[in-house]
């Protein structure tokens, strides 16, 4: 296991070969941002973060979302804004913790709205890894933060990146269903020009607007969109336990 403040791309972040290893679909889509000058900057900034303190997730499981769903595969995209910011939450997906971490309060809503909207049984953990086994990125639109400073990260270049991302995803031929929820992630509908898409945008699932949040039934409005584009859908049931 590399270290957690070790250098995201080893000790030369403008090399490409340093780069992760991506599934090749985005390797295609996004080339041309890693050649970038602001993409290189913000590389020697996060290097420069980690080497000051604690800053989230570990270098080997920032793009984890980009991994874990090829471009190729993307069916559904939920954005999210920056990473957890205690220490062992974040594992590179937008709104997922790591197995034995407590389900955060945002999480907690979701998986009500859950309950109610599809009968989802609700587990004891928070990873939502095989959601994105199935085609949803979990995208934050930030990648990195710094231990107990939400944004610490924002305006750095990640947005740039993840723009790239999501001009991405609305490039494919078939329907994608984007999920915005919150004002931040409504801003980048702008962004969604296919017509071929669906967005569907809400209130953020947060403890500050959760009550605008619950009744959207945003999880059985995917799974018809996808069906009646014949992209199948979404099982969005988790096993009980992490690991199962």
């Amino acid at each position: 296991m590399p270290d957690a403040q070790a250098s995201l791309f080893g000790a030369a972040p403008e090399v490409a070969a340093d780069l992760p290893a991506l599934p090749e679909s985005w390797q295609a889509a996004l080339r041309d941002e890693f050649a970038k000058p602001y993409f290189h900057a913000l590389m020697q900034f996060v290097d420069a973060q980690r080497a000051a303190g604690p800053v989230f997730p570990p270098p080997e499981d920032v793009f984890t979302a980009l991994q874990l769903t090829p471009l190729d595969e993307v069916r559904v995209l939920i954005l999210g804004q920056d990473p957890y910011h205690g220490a062992g939450q974040a594992q590179g997906l937008a709104f997922s913790v790591r197995p034995g971490v407590r389900v955060p309060p945002s999480l907690v809503n979701i998986y009500k709205e859950l309950r109610d909207d599809v009968g989802f049984q609700i587990p004891k953990h928070g990873d939502l890894r095989t959601w994105a086994a199935q085609g949803v990125l979990l995208l934050n639109a930030v990648l990195t933060v710094r231990q107990a400073e939400p944004n610490s990260h924002a305006g750095k270049g990640w947005e740039a990146l993840t723009d790239a991302v999501i001009k991405a995803v609305n490039a494919k031929p078939e329907r994608v269903v984007f999920v915005l929820w919150g004002a931040y992630a409504r801003k980048k509908a702008k962004l969604i020009t296919g017509e071929q898409h669906v967005i569907l945008e809400s209130a953020h699932p947060s403890p500050l607007s959760v009550t605008k949040f619950m009744g959207t039934k945003p999880f059985s409005q995917v799974n018809a969109a996808l069906e009646a584009a014949g992209r199948g859908s979404i099982d969005w049931q988790l096993p009980m336990q992490a690991g199962d």
